[in-house]
């Protein structure tokens, strides 16, 4: 399944969002990176294994399951996230890119590819529009977070630019 949606972050028309810099926007969805934990309820544990020049490699753990994947860094653009199979786990990449259709316009686009391809079959393609509906949640979820962090200055700095 391919799948991707837009979220808003800045939007003129809309005084009651609070304005985020491109900079506190990068900084946040390098600290999801980073610090998965502050937007993922259900993950047990993130571990760091490796850092360079904009990529690092993470252990996520989730109870028993434990998935390793590849995180590539394009400043001030893009974090995209790459899940090699693994046991039962299919490749899979997360793509999120920041873009600005106008100076006073801030959009994040989310971009999912879970390896399966497109399911022909009633079943599966309802499981595919549930996870679509939860990506989109989750996404959203994360850019409320991002929200609170930035209303309480944390969006300032990262471990990794």
């Amino acid at each position: 399944m391919k799948f991707e949606h837009l979220v808003e972050i800045n939007d003129p028309m809309n005084p009651l969002l609070d304005t985020l810099t491109r900079e506190q926007l990068w900084h946040g969805l390098v600290l999801r990176a980073e610090q998965p934990k502050l937007f993922i309820p259900h993950l047990d544990a993130c571990d760091i294994l490796e850092r360079d020049a904009g990529v690092m490699r993470r252990r996520l753990t989730f109870g028993p399951l434990v998935i390793e994947d590849k995180v590539t860094l394009t400043p001030l653009q893009e974090v995209h996230y790459d899940v090699p199979a693994q046991g039962d786990i299919a490749a899979s990449t997360l793509r999120m890119v920041i873009e600005a259709p106008t100076s006073a316009m801030l959009l994040v686009r989310f971009c999912y590819d879970d390896g399966m391809g497109e399911h022909v079959d009633q079943a599966n393609a309802m499981y595919d529009e549930f996870k679509k509906s939860a990506y989109e949640e989750a996404d959203i979820d994360t850019v409320r977070v991002l929200r609170q962090l930035a209303g309480q200055g944390k969006l300032a700095t990262t471990l990794l630019n």
